[in-house]
């Protein structure tokens, strides 16, 4: 989501450590099942590694998410226990949650606001069970987020963050924890980096936290979309900064505002972790990738780590060589089959493959017919064509959708608009009008 959730944690707290990370996982293994590590050709052979991906997308409730919830509401005691719990979310963070709670045995109150999808809210509720109770209100998350925070101080329930407390960062370094100790077991060794994917940071550092004092460590490489680096913006200002804009598409990492404990922990951390940002666009061709080639269904943030390996490997301080041990965290798999158009054009636009034009077409016969025989490419596909009615004027604009079969072939495609008489407007993917499309 694009929003930051209610403060909960205050940079004064005191950081977690890698025995907070250990006794998580102690707390952890009579409940949680370890997610498998697993060997992916495709990327092996990609990039000249030995690329393993951890699948977080594999729980219960398809991401990390339960596991910082799990690991605070497990430490609260009988009275906070008593009073139960609340969180908003509209994502990932409720259904974390829910399940954390109906296995702990604590009761919540999870507010979500009305834009949540109907087979999210029943999801948080089948998962939750008889001990949470699912409120809906307000339009936005803000809205649910003021909400939990005032039923947090007139019941007493205790907020459950969805990354800004050191128990949250605790609980989720236990997934690199699990990492190496699953590297091990595939008789792997140790890997030479390990890339997560990065939103409000809680993932990244519980993993500076879990590598914390140990020898021969790997490096670390947080990712995060384009359109939403709030740590990198957090580390470069020395706190944490709010972005004036955000794209929100990579819901699962789109925040605002990095914590104020997890930018602590990463920034205090040595040697520090590389930061990349990867667009959108990139980020949609993976998915992709990962549904047609792997036969795995992966959110936008779960693809981020990933989508980022072609960049890992031109980092000028980060040395790889081939057959080097890479494990990437596929975070989550909570991906709404309806939003797969939008993920394919996305994809064709940032290959390069998909452009769209105003084209002022004379208003006669066959001015469609010169424009398909003259100026079209062979290969050339029309995947959107709107016109307005005729009139008295001459002219009349088309909005044209063309599709190529190589991106290469949008020269030879300029040059013959260039040569018609036909006045002809690319429209630029960066543009207000573009994002009117998508």
């Amino acid at each position: 989501m694009s929003t930051p959730p209610p403060p909960a944690a205050s940079s004064a707290a005191p950081l977690p450590t890698a025995a907070d990370v250990h006794a998580a996982a102690t707390r952890m293994a009579p409940t949680f099942d370890p997610t498998p590590l697993q060997r992916n050709e495709r990327l092996s052979a990609a990039t000249g590694w030995e690329v393993w991906l951890k699948r977080e997308d594999l729980q219960p409730v398809r991401s990390y998410k339960a596991r910082g919830a799990y690991n605070v509401i497990t430490q609260l005691d009988p009275a906070a226990r008593e009073a139960g719990v609340t969180c908003a979310s509209a994502g990932n963070h409720a259904q974390g949650v829910a399940l954390a709670c109906a296995r702990a045995g604590v009761r919540a109150r999870i507010f979500l606001p009305r834009t949540t999808p109907r087979q999210k809210r029943e999801r948080v509720a089948a998962l939750g069970g008889d001990v949470v109770e699912v409120v809906i209100t307000g339009d936005t998350y803000d809205d649910a987020a003021a909400a939990a925070t005032a039923y947090a101080e007139a019941s007493g329930a205790t907020v459950v963050p969805a990354f800004d407390d050191p128990r949250v960062v605790a609980g989720q370094g236990t997934v690199t924890t699990e990492v190496l100790e699953q590297l091990g077991a595939h008789g792997v060794g140790s890997a030479a980096a390990i890339v997560v994917p990065v939103g409000g940071g809680g993932l990244l550092a519980g993993a500076v936290t879990a590598l914390a004092g140990r020898d021969a460590t790997p490096a670390l490489v947080g990712v995060e979309p384009a359109g939403a680096a709030s740590m990198s913006a957090a580390l470069e200002a020395g706190a944490p900064v709010t972005l004036a804009e955000v794209d929100a598409f990579v819901d699962g990492a789109a925040v605002r505002r990095v914590g104020d404990v997890t930018h602590a922990v990463v920034a205090a951390a040595s040697p520090a972790p590389r930061l990349l940002a990867v667009p959108e666009g990139r980020v949609c061709v993976e998915m992709l990738a990962l549904y047609q080639s792997d036969g795995i269904v992966a959110e936008p943030a779960g693809a981020l780590a990933t989508a980022a390996l072609d960049q890992v490997a031109t980092l000028p301080d980060l040395d790889l060589p081939p057959g080097s041990v890479v494990v990437c965290v596929l975070s989550g798999g909570n991906n709404d089959v309806s939003r797969y158009a939008e993920v394919v054009e996305r994809a064709l636009i940032f290959e390069g493959r998909k452009h769209y034009f105003l084209v002022e077409f004379p208003q006669e016969p066959g001015a469609l017919r010169r424009f398909l025989d003259e100026i079209l490419g062979p290969d050339d596909d029309i995947t959107l064509f709107e016109y307005v009615k005729r009139s008295n004027r001459e002219t009349g604009p088309a909005l044209v959708g063309v599709e190529l079969s190589d991106p290469g072939d949008l020269r030879g495609l300029r040059e013959r608009m260039a040569a018609s008489p036909l006045r002809v407007e690319p429209i630029d993917p960066e543009g207000p009008l573009f994002r009117f499309l998508l």
